[in-house]
């Protein structure tokens, strides 16, 4: 199966932030969407960032809760792992282990297509398996 695949079934909105909202309102949007990780984008819908729970959390020990009133550009990783829609989840299984990423956006052509969390992976993992069982089951029973 490939991340489009993924995307395909589970929705390609990603909650997106310009670098200049604050730390505190993109922790905001993490708490009140249920979300790990919110993506920085320019007005092109180009990504220039991503923001987790874990640099939040690392900003605050770091720089004290003043950060939170910070723009999220001053915080964020620049340097974003992205994914392509024609990956296998295996190679994409591969890639957040490599770089211990819980999060990869998804770039198609230039632009954000989506986002595949590790949570994204395992019910993928889940859900193959389980078909896999209902076919050996019937073709016992068969």
């Amino acid at each position: 199966m490939s991340v489009k695949a993924i995307l395909n079934e589970k929705g390609r909105s990603v909650v997106t932030v310009t670098p200049q909202v604050t730390v505190q309102q993109a922790a905001t949007l993490l708490h009140d969407n249920h979300i790990g990780a919110v993506v920085i984008v320019d007005v092109d819908d180009h990504i220039v960032g991503i923001l987790t729970e874990r640099d939040v959390v690392a900003s605050i020990a770091k720089y004290g809760a003043g950060c939170l009133d910070k723009p999220v550009s001053s915080v964020m990783w620049q340097n974003v792992y992205c994914c392509g829609e024609e990956m296998t989840v295996q190679s994409l299984m591969e890639m957040m282990s490599k770089f211990r990423a819980r999060h990869l956006p998804v770039e198609s052509e230039g632009r954000l297509a989506g986002i595949i969390s590790i949570g994204d992976v395992v019910k993928y993992h889940i859900r193959a398996i389980e078909r896999e069982t209902e076919e050996i089951k019937a073709y016992i029973a068969g």
